[in-house]
């Protein structure tokens, strides 16, 4: 049924093509995004080590209607090598589906206010909270409206999203998610973020109303790279009362013209001692791309889960350099710490380093591979996540167009 269905969309969309041609311009695009990932051990509590193969394949058509209006619209397949076992067998197209497709609405002059409505990537700020998560193939995208107001001083974006409703035979609750994510362009040395998240579920038995309310310092002079940022959640998690919060530091020094940095970096996640009271004191990182800033083996995905409660705190140096203009070298060092311990041997779940390479082969193929070893300390394991020290590497095409 799956597949007759998107037959009709795609017999519908054939018979859009005339008015289409009238759009003022049209452009076509994609992706293809082969990877080749080995994790050893495969789960996180244990087991041999495996390989596999993920492919995400994308193709896009934006349509510029007039000055002020556009139509995007994106199609995407994620999938396994060999999951299906015979493909004259199998063409239900379950891993098809729409990842975007909204009306973009924007106006001209000295303040550009824009609107945009459907599902949509959205990403605030470093991705800390809210972000696309890129690195996973099927990607995160949010079915919404956002508004927004861009200054010659200012820029200002509202957002509002269903994340579940119950009208659909899918849920049993609704899920709302709003945001209020502002900049003022020149703080000081620096630009200044503000902004305040709201998440909700309403239903009695799991009521979340939690509010996420922050600032994000961030900017660059001469060789000095800086970010200064602090969270701090209230309200209600899971009809439990939620007072916990997040600050992080970064600064680097840039060398080479450009082509080289190195980078001290810290960030503390409030934890939870104590479980069993009338208070949520550690901090969720909601829809964050944690991808990029806790180790790309990717040990801490879900945060609070995969802290087991007990917060996180991560000491790192990191350092890029690109020896020439199509080759990017990186590296990372990572140790990994509970900031609440009770209850465990030690508050030290373990270190990660990440070595990664890029190459761009052309404007429209890069190449990237990269190796993670993990070593566990007992903490990792005592909260069910690592109980031996693991490695992960990578090898990615990336074809767009």
């Amino acid at each position: 049924m799956k597949a007759v269905r998107w037959l009709a969309l795609l017999l519908a969309g054939m018979l859009t093509l005339p008015s289409l041609a009238s759009a003022q311009e049209i452009t076509v695009g994609g992706q293809v995004r082969p990877r080749f990932e080995y994790r050893n051990p495969q789960v996180v509590t244990g087991g041999g080590g495996e390989s596999w193969i993920s492919m995400r394949t994308r193709a896009d058509v934006t349509a510029k209607l007039d000055r002020n209006v556009t139509a995007f619209v994106q199609f995407q397949d994620v999938r396994i090598w060999g999951e299906e076992s015979s493909t004259l067998g199998d063409f239900v197209a379950d891993g098809f589906d729409l990842h975007q497709g909204y009306v973009d609405l924007r106006s001209t002059g000295p303040t550009v206010l824009s609107g945009r409505a459907g599902r949509q990537d959205v990403a605030f700020g470093g991705q800390r909270l809210v972000g696309t998560v890129n690195w996973v193939q099927q990607g995160r995208v949010f079915d919404g409206l956002m508004l927004g107001a861009d200054g010659s001083g200012f820029k200002l974006d509202l957002f509002g999203s269903a994340i579940a409703n119950d009208y659909t035979a899918t849920h049993d609750n609704d899920e709302y998610f709003a945001a209020a994510y502002g900049q003022l362009k020149k703080a000081g040395p620096g630009i200044l973020d503000l902004y305040g998240l709201y998440n909700s579920v309403p239903t009695d038995s799991v009521k979340t109303s939690q509010l996420t309310m922050g600032a994000r310092w961030w900017g660059q002079q001469g060789i000095i790279r800086f970010r200064l940022e602090g969270s701090y959640q209230a309200g209600k998690r899971d009809a439990v009362d939620v007072s916990a919060f997040m600050v992080g530091a970064r600064v680097a020094a840039v060398f080479a013209g450009g082509d080289a940095d190195l980078t001290l970096w810290y960030d503390y996640l409030s934890g939870d001692s104590d479980t069993s009271d009338d208070k949520i004191k550690v901090f969720s990182t909601l829809f964050a791309t944690n991808h990029k800033f806790y180790g790309l083996a990717d040990y801490f995905l879900n945060i609070p889960a995969h802290t087991g409660g007990r917060g996180l705190q991560d000491i790192a140096l990191k350092g890029s350099w690109k020896p020439r203009g199509d080759v990017t070298l990186r590296t990372e060092l990572h140790s990994f710490h509970a900031a609440q311990s009770e209850g465990l041997s030690s508050g030290r779940f373990g270190e990660e380093i990440d070595i990664t390479a890029g190459y761009r082969y052309s404007r429209n193929l890069n190449i990237s591979g990269g190796f993670a070893y993990v070593f566990a300390a007992d903490a990792w394991g005592e909260i069910g996540r690592l109980t031996e020290n693991a490695v992960w590497t990578f090898l990615m095409l990336d074809v767009t167009f």
